[in-house]
């Protein structure tokens, strides 16, 4: 199949690949956020410390992502076929995404806030805040960068599960790279279909790095001397004319 053949194939996997990454994303952090903030919460030095419970729902999370995708992929299609009424295509990805991104989404939003300098939570304790709203007020905020760049992570991730969906008729660029390169063994759509997933893999990443930097109030307000360093280049030119 040559390249012109390729552009309209291309595009429409282009765009089921967006839709099942950026719509399973932004599913499983309906899931995952809320899951993440009660692990966060209930944990022994949680704002509500809850440990029976908490070990309950770890293990539970733990269980859904330890199950390779793959494997998840098959063993839910009765429920795929039950909410979308089919197991092929690309919405029906979506019900196997998000149920395999929400855990991995829970635990890394569990981190970002873990991750929170206890100082922050202790001044607002002392300024009479309740845990509900330190937990919604000041330890999400607080955890923004980290989030961004959890989410970041995440999209890539489920990019990656995406592709693996196209093995079994989830459509996207894996579809493609399947259908047309392994079957067909054609190694230059194969190719085409890997740079692709690379070239977005790298946007996604780029974006999420800039929007932390920028959401980061420690880099942000910080202010780096200029003077020192322009002082140590012209002192290191000096010597070197000295020596030539």
């Amino acid at each position: 199949m040559g390249f012109l053949e390729m552009l309209p194939l291309m595009g429409k996997g282009l765009w089921e690949t967006l839709y099942m990454t950026v719509g399973s994303t932004a599913l499983a952090y309906l899931i995952g956020l809320p899951l993440g903030l009660l692990l966060a919460a209930t944990a022994k030095e949680g704002l509500y410390p809850c440990p029976v419970f908490n070990r309950i729902l770890g293990i539970g999370v733990n269980l859904l992502r330890s199950v390779p995708f793959i494997i998840l992929l098959v063993w839910v299609m009765p429920i795929t076929r039950a909410v979308m009424g089919t197991t092929i295509g690309s919405k029906a990805t979506l019900v196997p995404l998000i149920i395999a991104s929400a855990p991995f989404i829970a635990r890394m939003v569990e981190s970002s806030v873990r991750e929170v300098d206890q100082g922050v939570v202790e001044a607002a304790l002392s300024m009479g805040a309740s845990p509900l709203q330190i937990l919604l007020r000041v330890l999400l905020l607080e955890a923004k960068p980290s989030l961004i760049t959890g989410a970041a992570i995440a999209l890539t991730t489920i990019l990656g599960y995406s592709a693996m969906a196209g093995i079994v008729g989830g459509g996207g660029l894996g579809a493609i790279a399947i259908n047309y390169g392994y079957y067909r063994s054609d190694s230059n759509v194969m190719l085409l279909m890997v740079a692709a997933l690379v070239f977005i893999v790298q946007v996604f990443q780029e974006i999420g790095s800039r929007l932390a930097l920028k959401t980061d109030k420690r880099i942000r307000g910080a202010r780096f001397p200029r003077r020192p360093c322009r002082q140590y280049i012209k002192e290191r030119k000096t010597i070197w004319r000295k020596q030539t």
